[in-house]
């Protein structure tokens, strides 16, 4: 099998064509270990590996299926991993210097999952300085790449997972998720990504860990790939259930109005136009905004801002005699600093916005009215919204409207924030691209229970429309 449609089958097919003996897992291990060594200086994706282990694992695995033993479905198969996620005899350094000699002792659980399905873990991925921003780039890795643009933002915070993907670096990848962080990688770099209703999935071995119930209703961790069956097939391993059997003739699909008053290119209210076009022709359909739709935005900063970020500016800081402050402006002023920018400004910005208790106690009341609310009103109901107003921008364009002291994260963060503070699970669907040719996705979102109609429903539109596409290193290597 060529290298070329190796790298763009999705784990699925792989651990199909390996449980048949049409390949064995060195083979496909090891034309990816080439595949990343080719393309991964370009992009910048996968900061750590593991490629002596994973070689060593796939002979070992090979020689169990010809004794006619299978571990699980993802038998053999090569995963990438975000960094913030432990992984046993591999750093978690949170993109910070003074982790970068941590080794982790043992695996995050969702790991440990994959271990036990078969799965070869490959390598870690590139994420922003301890994930808190939607592009990806720190002190310790540097920048991680789109690569269908090299000058563009390849999204955060798992946005090494992202640009790997794209190009096929990994059969399919493992992302977390509190404010888009698999959404925003999977829209801007033309990949499928799945974030899970809250705690349906163990958080337990991510770094940082968060601290407050709410923001830990928001985390989730999740599957990235090529295709919407390996969606279903992670979420199941990953979250040890079988899906409940969701037939969409039970659903009505509604679609956020393309007319709404916040930002959305023009190519991009054509897009969710187009999509209502195809469903109507099958489903009922509505343009519609869903309850708190308006209010998520706030919400979720609110929520991230609690106690200001306190956790994190110890971990950032930690053994340094500056502060957020001076940090902020040394580097602006030397660019010598230890700590990104980003993620100064960032915690300034959640020192600035801390609520209030009385608008922590009114934020608690709201989720709890709003969750009795979204239970009934999403029980027959699918929500397909955008994911960001436009494709991928050059970067630091997506940092500068979600981290603005003027609050323009209001008018930017509603489309990936809603399923963050409601905890629902949202499906992300490459449909088409922009003006610049960059990828453009919808993301699917209903209430926990109904993961197989929104997996049904991202088969139609993935089938219909764009869906995944591999980024060719050629196309990487003429923005050089």
């Amino acid at each position: 099998m060529k290298e070329s449609q190796l790298v763009a089958m999705d784990a699925t097919s792989i651990a199909g064509a390996i449980q048949n003996k049409q390949i064995t897992s060195k083979e496909v291990v090891s034309t990816y270990i080439a595949h990343i060594l080719k393309t991964n200086p370009n992009i910048n994706a996968m900061v750590e590996d593991r490629f002596e282990a994973a070689l060593y694992e796939a002979n070992e695995l090979d020689q169990m299926l010809a004794r006619g033993e299978v571990i699980g479905p993802l038998h053999g198969v090569p995963i990438s991993v975000k960094e913030s996620l432990h992984v046993a005899e591999m750093k978690t350094t949170g993109g910070l210097e003074h982790r970068q000699d941590l080794i982790s002792r043992e695996d995050a659980e969702v790991v440990g999952r994959l271990k036990k399905s078969g799965a070869i873990i490959l390598g870690k991925t590139n994420t922003p300085a301890l994930c808190f921003c939607q592009e990806t780039d720190n002190k310790l890795y540097g920048r991680t790449n789109n690569p269908w643009d090299l000058n563009r933002t390849a999204g955060g915070s798992s946005g090494g997972e992202g640009a790997l993907l794209a190009v096929g670096g990994a059969a399919a990848g493992i992302g977390s998720d509190i404010g888009g962080s698999i959404r925003f990688p999977a829209h801007f770099n033309g990949i499928i990504g799945f974030k899970p209703g809250m705690f349906t999935i163990s958080n337990d071995g991510h770094f940082p860990a968060v601290m407050h119930d709410l923001q830990a209703r928001m985390l989730t961790i999740g599957p990235m790939g090529k295709s919407v069956q390996d969606m279903r097939l992670l979420y199941k391993v990953l979250s040890g259930v079988s899906l409940e059997l969701k037939p969409l003739n039970r659903f009505r699909m509604e679609i956020l109005p393309s007319t709404i008053d916040y930002p959305l290119s023009e190519k991009t209210k054509h897009i969710l136009n187009q999509t209502e076009l195809f469903l109507e022709k099958t489903f009922s359909t509505k343009q519609s905004s869903p309850p708190y739709f308006r209010d998520s935005a706030l919400i979720w900063q609110e929520i991230l801002s609690m106690e200001g970020s306190k956790l994190i500016e110890q971990e950032a800081y930690n053994n340094d005699r500056s502060n957020v402050y001076t940090s902020f402006f040394k580097e602006k002023l030397t660019q010598r600093t230890k700590v990104h920018p980003y993620l100064s400004w960032a915690i300034m910005g959640a020192k600035m916005f801390r609520p209030s208790r009385k608008r922590i106690r009114e934020v608690e009341t709201i989720i709890e009215q709003g969750d009795e609310l979204l239970k009934a009103y999403l029980k027959n109901r699918l929500l397909i919204f955008p994911v960001y107003h436009s494709g991928a921008l050059p970067h630091g364009q997506v940092f500068k409207e979600i981290f603005s002291i003027r609050k323009t994260f209001l008018q930017h963060m509603p489309y990936v924030a809603y399923a963050n503070v409601w905890g629902l699970p949202a499906l992300t669907i490459p449909v088409g691209t922009d003006e610049n040719n960059m990828p453009i996705s919808i993301q699917i979102m209903s209430a926990i229970g109904n993961e197989d109609a929104i997996f049904r429903l991202g088969r139609l539109i993935e089938k219909k429309f764009r869906g995944y596409m591999l980024c060719n290193n050629e196309v990487a290597q003429s923005f050089l």
